[in-house]
C-alpha cells in the first residue's frame, strides 16, 4: 500500500498543530529512551519508527493526535514487544512547531511591546513544557509593523526588529539552562 505524507493526523502540541512533518524526532526520542535505559545498543529504532510512520499514514482514524496520546501508543507498543525500560524511560519529543509572531503580536495589542515579550517567553516557556525542542518563527517584519501600529516602514520598526530579533538570540541562549535543549529559527525575513 502506498501512503501519502497528507494522510498523516496533525499532532498537537500544546496549542499548537503541527501539520506537515516528518519522522525523524520520533528516531531522536526513541534513541534517547534507550539511551536513558542504558541500551545503546537497541537495534529497532528505524524499525519502531517506520512501523509508528504506517501507522499514522494508514491505520490513525484521527485528524488531530495530542503527542501525549501519541507517545502513550508509543509506550504501550514498546512494552508490548518487551522493552519496558525503554517504555518507562520514554520522554515525548515534539516534531518542530512554527510560531506565527504576529499572531502573538495581535494577542498583545498595538504598541504593547512589553505585553508582547511577556507573551512570547511564555509561549516558548510552555512549548518547552510541551516537548517541543525546534521552534521555527515566522512574520518577523510583520510582527514589528503590528506592534508599531504602523502600515509604512520606519526607522523605528527596525529598531523593534533588531529587539526582537535579539530577544529571541536571548533565549536560543539560554537554553543552556534547561534539561531540554530548545533551537529557534526565524523562517522567510531577513
Amino acid at each position: 500500500m502506498i501512503s501519502l505524507i497528507g494522510n498523516r493526523p496533525a499532532i498537537q502540541v500544546g496549542r499548537h498543530q503541527v501539520i506537515h512533518y516528518d519522522t525523524s524526532w520520533l528516531g531522536t526520542a526513541l534513541r534517547r529512551a534507550a539511551t536513558a535505559a542504558d541500551r545503546q545498543d537497541f537495534p529497532f529504532v528505524d524499525e519502531i519508527r517506520m512501523g509508528i510512520e504506517q501507522y499514522l499514514e494508514t491505520k490513525c482514524p484521527l485528524r488531530l493526535l495530542p503527542l501525549s496520546d501519541l507517545y502513550d501508543r508509543m509506550r504501550h507498543m514498546l512494552v508490548r514487544i518487551g522493552c519496558e525500560t525503554i517504555a518507562d524511560k520514554l520522554e515525548p519529543l515534539a516534531p518542530p512547531v512554527t510560531l506565527s509572531l504576529p499572531r502573538i503580536a495581535k494577542e498583545a495589542g498595538n504598541g504593547f511591546e512589553l505585553a508582547f515579550f511577556g507573551a512570547l517567553r511564555e509561549e516558548l516557556a510552555h512549548l518547552r513544557t510541551e516537548g517541543a525542542e525546534e521552534i521555527r518563527f515566522t512574520g518577523l517584519r510583520e510582527c514589528a509593523q503590528l506592534l508599531r501600529g504602523t502600515e509604512k516602514w520606519d526607522s523605528h520598526c527596525d529598531h523593534l526588529l533588531l529587539e526582537i530579533r535579539n530577544f529571541l538570540d536571548n533565549v536560543d541562549r539560554e537554553r543552556q539552562r534547561f534539561l531540554r535543549p530548545m533551537r529557534l529559527r526565524l523562517e522567510g525575513d531577513r
